[in-house]
């Protein structure tokens, strides 16, 4: 049978869902770099950054496992469309607080809530996909939604920026504002297909469950580990700046591009994975995947060549999205509709504090071993976690096709 690489944005409630969340990763992205922009231009302190970052992942930390359990225990589009409604409260809430020069703190509270609304958010998205779909066209749905997420990220920080420059940072909480109720909007015309949500008890057992299924679970665990050490050691995003600086010597413009580089590769190759068939030895893939990441990570790091540099972290955004794709089309699949939401949150809880150990990870190995050593370092040490995963764990260098996991 032909593949049919637009399977997924057939179905209008998908192509509700993945418009709206464009638009919401969008302003999410513009938000960042404004926030971060405006609370340093306002104190111009370092430590006042480190914590817009902190306040945000707070509420991650604790919040998560609860709302993977919501995301279980209720109706996923309604959470939906409540963690929307508050990300636009808090969007609006910043707006006042840059239009009127509030304090710092007021900033850092509006921030805490965005964190614990977007906290919400994320297993919610995750686990409601395949109510959005056949089972059969969810690795396509996957790859649409990621390459669109993928180019929002990539675009959202960039025209942030431009909009700082022209209408200063309260438009840009202003879009962020209005993406959020957009999302919210088209949420709420989406049909859900499924059973309907149980009315199981929040408790900590509950919490806990997710957890526990990931751990009974060998190609689920595997594929988890695999992203969250591929992260920690192969991210260069922290060293960029320096790269760009001290060892390619392209200034600002040249940091730029670094910066687009690895999203962009993100981008093209989720598309591409979506025109083709379902994986036939995902596990291997994804076993390739993320070797040819790391070593991706390795030739950036001897690279003396800006050209070649900009190659390299487009490569390694491309293998990226190809064990993006396959992780989270695993994860959907070889899950229970019960315990998506759980499920999903312990992989958010995995990929966010990867992301922020990952960061920390980078700049205390460079400050020993210089960081043309821990980029060099850290892409090795990838390609090591994949030896590793591939003999602790035999079931994923054996799994075929995706649905495989589920059966």
């Amino acid at each position: 049978m032909t593949h049919d690489p637009y399977q997924a944005l057939r179905h209008s409630a998908f192509r509700r869902f993945v418009a709206g969340h464009i638009l919401a990763v969008l302003g999410q992205g513009m938000l960042a770099v404004t926030i971060g922009w405006e609370i340093y231009e306002r104190t111009r302190s370092a430590w006042t950054l480190g914590m817009v970052g902190l306040a945000q992942v707070v509420p991650l930390i604790v919040l998560i496992l609860p709302a993977g359990q919501l995301a279980d225990s209720s109706d996923r589009r309604r959470l939906l469309i409540m963690a929307e409604a508050t990300i636009g409260v808090a969007a609006l809430g910043l707006w006042a607080a840059s239009r009127w020069q509030a304090p710092i703190e007021v900033y850092y509270g509006l921030l805490a809530l965005y964190g614990a609304a977007r906290t919400f958010q994320l297993p919610a998205k995750q686990a409601i996909m395949p109510n959005l779909v056949p089972l059969g066209a969810l690795q396509n749905a996957v790859a649409w939604n990621s390459g669109g997420w993928q180019g929002a990220d990539m675009i959202g920080p960039a025209l942030g920026g431009f909009i700082i420059h022209w209408a200063g940072p309260g438009a840009v909480y202003a879009l962020c504002a209005g993406t959020a109720f957009l999302f919210m909007a088209l949420i709420s015309r989406i049909e859900v297909r499924g059973p309907a949500p149980g009315s199981r008890p929040v408790s900590w057992h509950g919490f806990l469950e997710g957890i526990r299924f990931v751990r009974r679970s060998p190609v689920l665990l595997a594929a988890m580990s695999l992203d969250l050490f591929a992260v920690l050691l192969g991210g260069v995003v922290a060293l960029l700046p320096v790269f760009a600086k001290e060892i390619l010597l392209v200034g600002p413009v040249g940091l730029g591009w670094l910066r687009a580089a690895q999203s962009f590769g993100a981008v093209l190759v989720s598309v591409a994975l979506a025109h083709r068939p379902p994986f036939k030895r995902a596990g291997r893939t994804l076993l390739g995947s993320v070797a040819g990441f790391g070593l991706a990570i390795v030739v950036f790091g001897f690279s003396r060549n800006y050209l070649l540099s900009v190659a390299m972290l487009f490569l390694a955004g491309g293998f990226d999205a190809i064990s993006v794709v396959i992780r989270l089309a695993l994860t959907q699949l070889q899950t229970p509709d019960e315990l998506r939401g759980r499920v999903s949150a312990v992989n958010s809880l995995f990929i966010g504090m990867s992301n922020e150990l990952g960061e920390a990870e980078s700049g205390m190995l460079a400050s020993w071993i210089g960081p043309v050593g821990a980029v060099i370092a850290g892409g090795f040490g990838v390609i090591g976690v994949v030896t590793a995963v591939g003999v602790a764990w035999p079931e994923i260098r054996t799994l075929n096709r995706l649905t495989e996991a589920g059966a």
